[in-house]
């Protein structure tokens, strides 16, 4: 390990805000936006007119529900600032964001509550290769130290946190701070730059330790600096901040600022480090396996449906330049036409003729493209270099339009939501007839029917998803089924005996037949079998029926009579009243789930797991994850429809779950007597 001389990146840039709900992303935002000109002044969350809380989701919920995108200039540098979601129903928001974004922006506060979210949003940069700043938001509201406000944090990171500047108080409130690579203190002023000072002398000693700390982690990557240290020889600043530069960009320290965006403190010391010091687009190129050369590539980070411009695709030129008009093809060879290439704020769209390597913009009109698409000017295309795989949906209703003419509206609008959104899910279940739409949250869905509502002019209906309960048989029985009709002309005849009788759970269905003597020719007995079968579909007590064995064991037939429709009607008439005698039973399923949440939530999850009838198998702790363990148990998923909302209520919204289905189990008494009784007011 050598010395590294880091230079000075700059060129247009694409930063990634991210963190735990309400830790003050868009507060951020906003006050970079106000520092650089992009807007006249700084407006607060509670006003509910800033930038990114532009929707009426955002605005009636006080809380970002989308990724939102804002460029502005800093210093001759194009800088596009992403405000992404901190709650975990909106997280899939950032994915495709933040693979192509050179840096995130991590605001954290000293909240020992927000740890676990933190931890997440750490792991999932880790997991990208993501290097990230911290920026300690909120200092003016807490009384804590800053070194056991760090020593909390530390937990969250994989890499060093590495203090870059330290507060400077006056009876113990923040005054300003104390900038340890420059060595100069800075008074806040609100909304405005701060005035630089001499280091107070009774700050000098605190400083000179915070200091050396920060030298000390750096010399950990540089041999040069580290035998200055040594050597008690003081390292020249522009070393100093190679250091700072390389470490960041390579990821192995996560320099942390400090600040009080509501007041916009400690912003432009920001701005300045993610101008000098955050890697740029080349080096983004090379983290996604992106080839060198002349060729135009693009990645799309999000997709939006504007109310009047049509469809927009946000996208970061990675490469080369992108001109209006422009040609450009998708993995399968298909051609696109760009038409507009637009800056983002917020809402707002300017339109521009071009954009150069490095830029994110908003291209319209390209309808076959989707989010996490990569376009190239390249013929033929090339392969996405991201992958979006959206965890599994953990909370689902059946949505119906008010108006049944709305349906094939709603489908619609649906889809494009789900073009915004690839985290959504949306199918249709046969069985139930129902369109069941599946998200992340209750809030989450919530929003997707308030923009169906609002933006789409969609009145709906949800409910709770059918749950697909099944019933079986405990005794079995020998019934016969004769069907016969004489209507002039050929009449209908078909006579069967068939041998009912139950299986062992997770069997299915087997159909036999022991016919001799050919008293059921043998062209009639896959007619038996299929109205055996169309009977199934629904038994005595109103559900498909499993776990069953059918033997054909006898019959008779007429030679002119007979027919295929007339054994199935045989077959259907032996099977209803038999199974009514066969003791039918109600099965419900049963899923498999594995629940992540903070250890120190474990022992309340545990506790709620059999108030929903629920059978704890074991927890342990979650491989690769401190403080975090991993519940396993089964429970009914007619226990489940809503278990997303008590987790999170009981971890302070981090704890998820999978669930896979595991087996079928036996249903009866009161719950068994209420299944029926809706199914039958259903029917």
């Amino acid at each position: 390990m050598g010395n590294r001389a880091g230079g000075r990146r700059t060129g247009p840039k694409c930063i990634a805000i991210v963190g735990p709900f309400s830790s003050g992303k868009t507060t951020l935002l906003e006050a970079i936006l106000a520092r650089t000109g992009a807007i006249p002044r700084q407006s607060s969350v509670s006003s509910g007119n800033t930038v990114s809380d532009h929707s009426p989701e955002a605005r009636a919920h006080a809380m970002s529900v989308e990724a939102v995108f804002a460029t502005t200039e800093f210093m001759g540098d194009t800088l596009t600032f992403v405000d992404c979601p901190g709650s975990i129903e909106f997280s899939f928001e950032a994915e495709p964001v933040l693979a192509a974004c050179d840096v995130a922006v991590v605001v954290a506060e000293a909240d020992e509550k927000k740890i676990p979210s933190l931890q997440l949003i750490m792991r999932r940069l880790d997991d990208l290769g993501i290097p990230r700043l911290l920026f300690l938001n909120k200092l003016d509201k807490t009384s804590a130290g800053i070194r056991e406000t760090l020593k909390m944090l530390q937990p969250t990171s994989s890499v060093p946190l590495l203090l870059r500047q330290i507060p400077l108080r006056n009876d113990g409130i923040v005054i300003g701070s104390i900038d340890l690579a420059l060595e100069r203190a800075y008074v806040y002023r609100e909304y405005a730059e701060s005035e630089v000072i001499e280091i107070p002398g009774d700050e000098k000693a605190r400083e000179t330790e915070a200091r050396f700390a920060m030298l000390e982690t750096l010399a950990d990557h540089d041999d040069q600096l580290m035998e200055q240290l040594l050597e008690e020889i003081e390292p020249p600043k522009d070393a100093v901040f190679d250091n700072l530069s390389a470490d960041l960009r390579e990821g192995v320290v996560t320099p942390v600022l400090i600040g009080t965006a509501e007041k916009g403190n400690g912003v432009l010391r920001l701005l300045k480090a993610i101008r000098h010091d955050a890697p740029d687009i080349e080096a983004t190129r090379r983290r996604l396996g992106m080839p060198d050369g002349d060729a135009t590539i693009l990645q799309v980070m999000k997709t939006i449906h504007t109310m009047h411009g049509g469809k927009l695709s946000v996208s970061r030129v990675m490469s080369g330049r992108l001109d209006d008009g422009a040609e450009l093809f998708l993995k399968d060879g298909q051609t696109v036409k760009v038409s507009g290439i637009y800056k983002m704020l917020g809402k707002d769209q300017t339109k521009q003729p071009s954009a150069a390597a490095g830029e994110t913009v908003a291209l319209g009109k390209l309808e076959p493209v989707a989010t996490g698409d990569t376009l190239t000017s390249a013929k033929g295309g090339m392969k996405p270099f991201v992958t979006l795989t959206p965890p599994q949906p953990v909370y689902a209703f059946a949505l119906r339009p008010k108006e049944r003419k709305d349906d094939v509206k709603m489908t619609a609008a649906i889809q494009r939501l789900a073009e915004e959104d690839p985290s959504l899910t949306l199918h249709h279940n046969q069985e139930s007839a129902e369109t069941v739409l599946s998200g992340h949250g209750e809030m989450h869905l919530r929003v997707i029917r308030e923009r169906l509502e609002g933006r789409n002019q969609i009145a709906v209906e949800g409910r709770v998803p059918a749950v697909p309960y099944r019933e079986t048989i405990r005794k079995s029985i020998e019934q016969r089924g004769r069907h016969r009709k004489q209507s002039g002309g050929h009449g209908q005849f078909g006579d069967v005996v068939l041998q009912i009788k139950p299986l062992p759970r997770g069997s299915g269905f087997q159909f036999t037949d022991t016919i001799s003597g050919g008293v059921v020719p043998k062209q009639y007995i896959p007619s038996v079998e299929a109205g055996v079968r169309e009977y199934l579909k629904c038994g005595p007590l109103g559900f498909p029926v499993v776990d069953i064995a059918v033997n054909l064991s006898d019959g008779s037939y007429h030679t002119v009579d007979s027919s295929d429709m007339a054994f199935q009607m045989a077959a259907k008439l032996a099977m209803k009243e038999g199974m009514a005698q066969c003791s039918p039973v109600l099965l419900e399923p049963i899923m498999k789930v594995e629940i992540v949440t903070p250890s120190d939530a474990t022992a309340r999850i545990i506790a709620l797991i059999p108030q929903r009838r629920g059978q704890i198998l074991g927890y342990d702790a979650r491989p690769g994850w401190p403080g975090w363990d991993v519940v396993e148990a089964t429970m009914p998923q007619a226990e489940m429809g809503d278990l997303i909302i008590e987790l999170r209520s009981a971890t302070a919204g981090v704890a998820s779950y999978s669930a896979t289905f595991d087996h079928m189990a036996e249903l009866t008494g009161r719950l068994a007597d209420e299944v029926l009784n809706a199914a039958g007011k259903a029917a």
